[in-house]
């Protein structure tokens, strides 16, 4: 168990070298794509943001990552960890980072199981250096005391944890798909008007069959947004669809929060989906409180958008939930569906943001949000996108309660297994049970 577990310096456990200093002047060596610390999630790297910088030879070793490598932020949210699968050639790291090997009998694995479990039970916290903005040192992260069970046991926690983060991932990148269809769907009937375009050029509409095919006209006509399908229209946003806002009562009436019962959404709450859907939010509010905001509990179906700080948050409630004054939400029963809302957002995004003023920080109030123009399609294909986009948005939804799900038996089981205080024939008990 955990009290026979050797205990060490994580320096003697490990080979860690810190990522290069960015130098946009440099100009000798061969331009190679590096991390940042903003690239660096937990358990995972987003990869579509890549910068470049210039690494000369005699660098080759200490920057570079190879399959298996541990990447560790050293700031933004010390701890931070992921481990690096070789998706990406010739990666480098950028100083944000640590690179660490493990050896001397400690797994890259299980160190970033045991990291996870550090930084969230506030075992790091004593090793971070700064006020204002933390950092995790290469001296500090050396000085971490690591228990160091055998090797054996180190791959049972992991076999035991690793298919819920698999499952978890398979789900994530399940949803991507699904959202870039309706996604590109969208952008095929609604922006490029592709099956209005090919019976102009006498084609057939690719893609769709004859019934949806001629629910779209044969012509264009001239509107204030430029061409659009004949017998669709322009409207004033605030005309086909409904905008409400939210409210924050007071925190420091206990009667507000105390024992809440309805989800209260901030866009923070937004901040860090992975999925255009709200599954939970941070907080929960009374209905004492709830009767301070004039919106009340907005419906399941309801799509929230940030419209300030920063704008652009977008995500369908799958909950009935409040919000705070930072939205502008849009619930069911307009002319337009939240549904096909999410992805003429996404696509409108400059020409909402150009609405937007202020002097401390950017916002689009709901007064200036409802003047957008916006071209209406008729009612039939409207209902038909809806009726193709909307059970993929249901089962990214699905997906995302299934996500929630497993992440919870993966953090209730760290801890214990960490600790020693689970057997791992339990655990693996567990997990077969909720990855069934």
């Amino acid at each position: 168990m955990a009290s026979k577990w050797r205990v060490g310096r994580l320096g003697d456990f490990m080979e860690a070298s810190l990522g290069k200093m960015l130098d946009a002047k440099k100009n000798k060596g061969s331009p190679h794509p590096y991390l940042g610390n903003s690239n660096v999630r937990w358990g995972q790297f987003e990869l579509s943001n890549l910068a470049q910088m210039r690494f000369e030879d005699h660098e080759e070793d200490r920057y570079s990552l190879r399959a298996g490598d541990l990447v560790v932020c050293e700031g933004g949210e010390p701890g931070r960890c992921a481990i690096w699968g070789g998706e990406v050639p010739g990666m480098k790291i950028q100083k944000a980072l640590h690179r660490i090997r493990a050896k001397n009998g400690l797994t890259n694995e299980y160190l970033y199981y045991w990291l996870t479990h550090a930084e969230r039970s506030g075992v790091l916290e004593p090793h971070f250096t700064g006020t204002t903005i933390k950092h995790l040192t290469g001296r500090a992260l050396a000085a971490v005391e690591v228990p160091v069970p055998p090797v054996s046991v180190q791959n049972a926690i992991v076999g035991a944890l690793k298919p819920l983060d698999e499952r978890i991932d398979n789900l994530r990148k399940t949803n991507e798909t699904l959202e870039d269809i309706a996604q590109a769907l969208f952008k095929s009937w609604f922006v490029d008007f592709d099956p209005v375009r090919a019976k102009v050029e006498g084609r057939e509409p690719e893609g769709i069959d004859a019934t949806t095919a001629a629910l779209f006209t044969s012509e264009f006509e001239d509107s204030e947004l430029g061409p659009i399908p004949n017998g669709w229209r322009v409207e004033d946003l605030g005309q086909v669809v409904g905008c409400v806002g939210g409210a924050t009562p007071s925190t420091k009436d206990e009667a507000f929060w105390s024992d809440g019962v309805h989800h209260w959404a901030t866009p923070k709450d937004l901040s860090g989906l992975q999925a255009p859907v709200l599954t939970t939010t941070d907080r929960l509010i009374t209905a004492a409180g709830l009767a301070r905001i004039s919106s009340g509990l907005l419906p399941t179906g309801t799509l929230l958008m940030s419209s300030r700080a920063p704008i652009g948050y977008l995500a369908i409630a799958a909950i009935p939930t409040a919000i705070n004054q930072g939205f502008i939400a849009m619930p069911p029963g307009g002319l337009l569906p939240p549904t096909y809302l999410l992805f003429w957002a996404r696509s409108n995004m400059e020409l909402i943001m150009q609405k937007a003023n202020g002097s401390t920080f950017m916002e689009i109030s709901k007064t200036a949000f409802r003047t957008i123009k916006v071209c209406v399609p008729s009612a039939e294909v409207v209902s038909t996108f809806s009726a193709i986009a909307g059970p993929l948005l249901r089962r990214i939804e699905l997906n995302e309660f299934h996500k929630a799900s497993l992440a919870e038996a993966r953090d209730t089981l760290l801890p214990r297994l960490i600790s020693g205080k689970l057997h791992l024939p339990e655990a693996q008990a567990l997990v077969d049970e909720a990855v069934a």
